[in-house]
């Protein structure tokens, strides 16, 4: 009931969804008052959260810093999160998303010796299931990329960050040859992840963010600051999806 209630909480609090809202109330109703005020709404909604400026700078308050590649320790071991793809069904493949970073740095950390196993965690996190088994794909991505299966670790039962972390947990718990281990996921999602995982018993762990929307250094082009971009209102989204998520974590004592 708490998966399927996110859900609807997310389409309801996506930026989107707020413009068109307040546009359909300002072409139906008949109080010329509300008609006004919704749609002047609407037009402001949609101008503050097109604007990539006014979400970057919102999402740098946001992400946890990233880490250079040579300043990775070793580790027994990296644990990714899921929700890194989509599943083609016509072309019967993995499809990724931007989340894909996470796992292409996990095949490069290991490349390089800089972790010993990598455990993927998280299965299909929609709502309506589909052929996605995103865990379980992957690791067969990971063993045509030259990682042996032997040092692939897979949990494909959660759902979500919290169930990540008590899962992930589980089977750590039974590898008495991995003690140190790196945590994996996009820089947005960081903050939430980093708190559950502490909750569910990870007491030792650091962390490798990956995708991301900042850095230290500012460095905005001109249209950034003028010209309104569709895409940056599923940015948002993603941003508002992560601050509700930290909340209701949260209060259910997730974290």
């Amino acid at each position: 009931m708490f998966f399927i209630l996110s859900k609807i909480f997310s389409f309801l609090t996506h930026p989107f969804s707020w413009v068109i809202i307040a546009l359909i109330i300002s072409w139906i109703t008949k109080r010329p008052k509300l008609k006004k005020y919704t749609f002047r709404g609407g037009i402001i909604a949609l101008l503050f959260f097109s604007n990539s400026f006014i979400f970057l700078e919102f999402a740098r308050m946001w992400e946890v810093d990233g880490t250079k590649i040579e300043d990775v320790g070793h580790y027994d071991c990296a644990i990714v999160l899921g929700g890194m793809a989509e599943y083609d069904s016509n072309l019967d493949r993995l499809s990724m998303r931007r989340g894909g970073d996470r796992i292409w740095q996990a095949i490069n950390l290991y490349h390089l010796g800089k972790v010993d196993n990598i455990l993927i965690s998280g299965n299909n996190g929609y709502v309506m299931a589909d052929e996605l088994d995103e865990a379980v794909q992957f690791k067969k991505v990971l063993v045509e990329n030259g990682i042996p299966e032997e040092d692939i670790l897979v949990e494909n039962k959660s759902k979500n960050t919290y169930e990540n972390a008590v899962e992930s947990k589980k089977i750590i718990d039974n590898r008495n040859d991995i003690q140190s281990i790196l945590l994996v996921t996009s820089s947005l999602h960081m903050r939430r992840s980093r708190a559950v995982f502490k909750e569910a018993g990870f007491e030792h762990f650091d962390t490798f963010t990956t995708d991301h929307y900042t850095g230290k250094k500012r460095g905005y082009k001109f249209d950034q600051f003028l010209i309104p971009n569709v895409s940056t209102l599923t940015n948002w989204e993603r941003l508002i999806h992560e601050w509700i998520g930290y909340v209701s974590y949260a209060i259910m004592g997730y974290l």
